[in-house]
């Protein structure tokens, strides 16, 4: 458990950054802050592993103030993934894991272990980068190492400050989804800073809403879109997220179910009498060797099957076919078909995992067994025009 009892922030003696804050994030919990820039989430960040220090009040990491620990030792003990990812360039990525082990005392042998079970983790194949070097890396291969390295001594807390923010859509929305499924695994306690609201949304437990070095609102995602304290909240959130109706509705109440999932051995004849049996004409490219096993790889339509007689999915697929997650909301699906045009979309879970997909007529059935329940003033409008352009 981390308590932030009244802190405060000031740089020069005369203005408060963080203005007698009060905060508690529950251990396992991943909370974040967010706020516009100056509100002081980086600060309060920074001052949890004491880079900066504490001009007033306290903070308690399980009870224990932090002002009574060495800080070299905090730090070593508590995670901590940034924007720039901070990846020693002249060091392979085994080497920049390795690094906090290295510093604890650890072994070569015990060291490399920890460092190979991280890359596994953060789902990048350790033979093939634990040697390689930080410039040989997309910023998303980077920052999934940042990740590996902050896991690399199993510290009960982490930090991660505006971690996603130079990352491609794609990317950091797949970076999301790994943040969610390490949590569900490892149950860490997780201080987030962001200033995307979408971003802040998708992954928290708690969002802790700042304005001038104060909460404005702490609450759950679903209290905040539904239950916004006043106008300034009301207005950071953006009235196209906010949600009226009596439930959340996601991408798994939405989906069809009948997909067919096709290993990427398989040949295109073979495919095309799959999806003749699943009486559908997309099918969706799962990886049967995988950790989990069955991730999603791609797509194909049943037009590029006929075009490709004996040759295997791997060699046809459309590997960058984009997807939702099964807890993806409603607004967010709608967005993305109306923005990108897309007639239908798989949907996956937190393993990525095929589970079901959406299209026109999933969505034209929301407007019929939705909206009778929805208020008048929604501000998502789920109208039949809306879903034909969407789809």
């Amino acid at each position: 458990m981390i308590e932030l009892v009244d802190l405060v922030k000031s740089y020069d003696g005369v203005t408060n950054v963080v203005d007698g804050l009060n905060l508690t994030i529950n251990s396992g919990e991943l909370v974040v802050l967010i706020g516009s820039s100056g509100s002081g989430k980086s600060t309060i960040l920074r001052m949890i592993n004491r880079l900066n220090s504490i001009t007033g009040g306290d903070i308690l990491i399980d009870g224990e103030s932090i002002q009574k620990k060495n800080p070299i030792e905090l730090r070593r003990g508590i995670g901590y993934v940034i924007q720039k990812v901070g990846l020693m360039p002249h060091m392979t990525v085994g080497e920049n894991i390795e690094m906090v082990p290295k510093l604890l005392g650890w072994d070569k042998k015990t060291r490399r272990k920890q460092a190979m079970a991280m890359l596994a983790r953060v789902d990048l194949p350790a033979k093939e980068y634990y040697p390689r070097y930080p410039g040989e890396l997309s910023g998303g291969q980077q920052q999934r190492i940042g990740v590996a390295r902050a896991l690399a001594v199993n510290p009960e807390v982490i930090l991660m400050d505006e971690p996603f923010s130079a990352l491609d859509p794609i990317t950091r929305e797949q970076l999301q989804q790994e943040i969610l499924a390490l949590q569900d695994e490892l149950h860490k306690t997780i201080v987030f800073v962001t200033h995307d609201m979408d971003e802040a949304l998708k992954i928290a437990d708690r969002i802790a809403l700042l304005k001038d070095g104060e909460i404005v609102q702490y609450s759950t995602p679903e209290e905040l879109l539904r239950n916004p304290v006043n106008e300034y909240v009301r207005e950071f959130v953006g009235n196209d997220r906010l949600w009226q109706t009596p439930e959340f509705l996601y991408a798994r109440d939405i989906m069809r179910t009948n997909v067919t999932r096709i290993s990427m051995k398989r040949t295109a004849a073979q495919a095309i009498e799959m999806m003749k049996d699943k009486d559908t004409y997309v099918g969706y490219v799962i990886d049967t060797e995988s950790r989990p096993a069955k991730r999603f790889r791609g797509e194909v339509s049943m037009q590029q099957l006929k075009n490709a007689r004996g040759r295997k999915m791997a060699e046809i697929m459309n590997p960058d076919a984009v997807f939702v997650y099964d807890h993806t909301n409603m607004a967010e699906v709608l967005s993305l078909m109306q923005e990108q045009n897309y007639k239908r979309v798989p949907v996956l879970n937190r393993d990525h995992c095929v589970v079901g997909y959406i299209n026109r007529s999933a969505l034209l059935n929301i407007i019929t067994d939705v909206m009778p329940s929805a208020g008048s003033d929604d501000p998502v409008e789920l109208t039949a025009e809306t879903i034909t352009e969407a789809a």
